[in-house]
């Protein structure tokens, strides 16, 4: 199989330490290594080589481009971000004249995965699946009512492949209120929508091509001009005018191909917040329920997060509940139910977004 792991995005969730010009996918969260180099090990043994691409904005080429180079894949980069559906778009166009019939994964560069085994089994099942013609999507298995993801919604079973179950999909489902968001949870049929599709090239730039014409008809002139001399020139031209549409809105709404969902439990999180990082992290917490850096103190505080990239020691004292993030870049101070507005911040101070994703 193929993969295209899309690390497009300016990360403004975990600033300060994520930056326009380092978001998130590029930084050190945990392990010792970046977040893309995680992902790109992750799909080891199912796509690599020539068969795994990277596709960043040109903001990031020069950080992305070592990282990429030193795990043998591919880099392909857009001169502008244009959301999901152009940036799928582009890797399928990639892929397409290596082998139009073999599937494709496509997933965020961003993501966590506890159970690295297990998705490696549910990607491979999926991909079995998404050479019958449809588009696969992979649907977490929710553990709570939350409010941050899109949900899919299934049918009744519809099968099983390499052992693994699979359905149809009923509707993909915007970010539901929590009165609605435990309902979905209480039904079996939701799940969390982690953004991770199998599909082959020839299916995704058919349905392209059905739902979008006029992002399809942009794709066109780049294909008439890969590996050309006007290629560079071609992609500059087209890619600034292409629809900003995600892959949901744009396509799979309105599939004309069969659409499945594999449900799948392998410990994933989207990683959207510094609170959803300390919850990795919780083997590291004190007594008290702190989460610090070796070199910084905590003194009477309980329940508080501090993540320090400057080597600088951080003092707590009678604080709590607290999220406190020391960078090159600046500080944040938050409380920590209202971290994942970190977003607020950044946009008040000026922080623009360099990537639309």
């Amino acid at each position: 199989m193929f993969a295209a792991i899309m690390a497009g995005g300016s990360g403004t969730r975990f600033w300060p330490a994520s930056t326009p010009a380092r978001p998130k996918q590029f930084l050190s969260l945990f392990g010792g290594r970046t977040m893309l180099e995680h992902t790109m090990d992750r799909l080891s043994g199912l796509a690599g080589g020539s068969g795994l691409a990277v596709i960043c904005g040109g903001r990031h080429e020069t950080i992305a481009r070592p990282l990429v180079y030193a795990a043998g894949a591919t880099l392909i980069v857009e001169p502008f971000g244009r959301n999901t559906a152009a940036c799928i778009g582009l890797a399928a166009l990639h892929f397409e004249r290596k082998n139009a019939d073999e599937p494709i994964a496509v997933l965020p560069a961003d993501h966590f995965v506890a159970d690295v085994d297990a998705f490696r089994r549910t990607l491979s099942a999926a991909a079995e699946l998404s050479s019958r013609g449809g588009i696969v999507t992979i649907g977490v298995v929710p553990t709570a009512p939350e409010t941050g993801f899109g949900y899919i919604e299934s049918g009744e079973a519809g099968g099983e492949v390499a052992g693994i179950e699979w359905r149809n999909v009923k509707a993909f489902v915007e970010k539901p209120p929590v009165e609605r968001a435990m309902e979905y949870l209480a039904t079996g049929r939701h799940c969390w929508n982690a953004g991770i599709f199998v599909f082959t090239a020839r299916t995704i730039l058919a349905e392209l091509d059905a739902s979008m014409p006029a992002l399809a008809a942009g794709l066109s002139r780049i294909r008439s001009a890969m590996e050309t001399s006007e290629e560079a020139a071609t992609v500059a031209e087209v890619y600034g005018g292409l629809e900003p549409v995600s892959i949901d809105h744009g396509v799979m709404e309105r599939a004309r191909c069969p659409v499945f969902v594999v449900p799948a439990s392998f410990g994933w999180s989207d990683l959207g917040s510094w609170p959803a990082l300390a919850e990795l992290r919780a083997d590291e917490r004190d007594e008290a329920g702190n989460i610090v850096p070796a070199g910084s103190v905590a003194i009477d505080a309980s329940n508080c997060f501090v993540e320090s990239t400057t080597g600088r020691p951080v003092g707590l004292l009678g604080v709590r509940d607290l999220v406190v993030v020391d960078s090159h870049d600046g500080l944040l101070v938050s409380a920590r139910d209202r971290a994942q507005d970190v977003r607020l911040v950044s946009e008040r101070i000026g922080l623009e977004e360099s990537e639309i994703r």
